[in-house]
């Protein structure tokens, strides 16, 4: 029992952390049931990912995409974005609540802690598990700038690209344009973990990212034109 606190306790920390910088970045403060929502709506797509992930992994087997590749990793990548986006448009769709820009991202990111969340209880819950205590805060401290962060951030450039499509009518074409890049980012960054190991190139690569994440918040937030989602 009390690892299984452990677990919950230590998986939630990296999300809860980056939802209250990320919140800190919106002007107008969300409802929180609909933040509550979102979130809780993102784990749930993150079971759904699974389920689809490991049918994509069968099927590249069977036509000889060799796992963890390049093509490989770039299929995951690309199923978890499209799934965090359908778990934020899924959470707020037609939402009075959503009155600005920028809020398509928030929610964006959020659906993505949710997913992201979801992920670390499982990794952390098999560490726990042998009472491996130590690895347990190894584990917490390098999703929390890893993987955790990087939900995010393709998710917010996910979200920059709704937004836009939003103001200029074509929502569709600039959603693909965000998901390919999402992935493209996603994979880049898997690629730098499996090629290179550790977290010094994975954690700049985010870095630079981020800059432009923090860009387009602000670049999103000088709009002012009600969306209808």
């Amino acid at each position: 029992m009390v690892m299984l606190v452990i677990s919950l306790v230590f998986g939630l920390l990296p999300g809860f952390a980056w939802l209250i910088f990320y919140l800190g970045e919106e002007t107008h403060p969300e409802p929180k049931r609909l933040i509550a929502f979102t979130f809780v709506v993102g784990m749930a797509f993150g079971f759904f990912t699974v389920a689809i992930e490991n049918i994509f992994s069968g099927w590249a087997s069977g036509v000889g995409i060799q796992e963890l590749s390049l093509l490989s990793l770039f299929g995951l990548a690309a199923i978890e974005e499209v799934m965090k986006f359908c778990a934020a448009h899924f959470a707020i769709n037609r939402s009075p609540d959503v009155t600005e820009p920028v809020d398509v991202m928030i929610y964006m990111i959020v659906a993505a802690l949710g997913f992201a969340t979801l992920e670390n209880i499982g990794a952390i819950a098999g560490l726990t598990a042998q009472a491996l205590l130590p690895a347990v805060f190894e584990t917490v401290s390098l999703r929390f700038v890893g993987a955790t962060l990087l939900h995010t951030l393709t998710s917010g450039i996910v979200g920059y690209y709704w937004a836009v499509g939003m103001v200029r009518g074509k929502v569709a074409l600039h959603v693909v344009i965000g998901l390919v890049i999402a992935a493209v980012l996603h994979t880049t960054f898997n690629y730098l973990i499996l090629t290179y190991g550790g977290a010094v190139y994975s954690v700049v690569f985010l870095i630079v990212v981020g800059f432009f994440v923090l860009a387009d918040f602000e670049a999103i937030k000088s709009k002012s034109i009600n969306l209808i989602i």
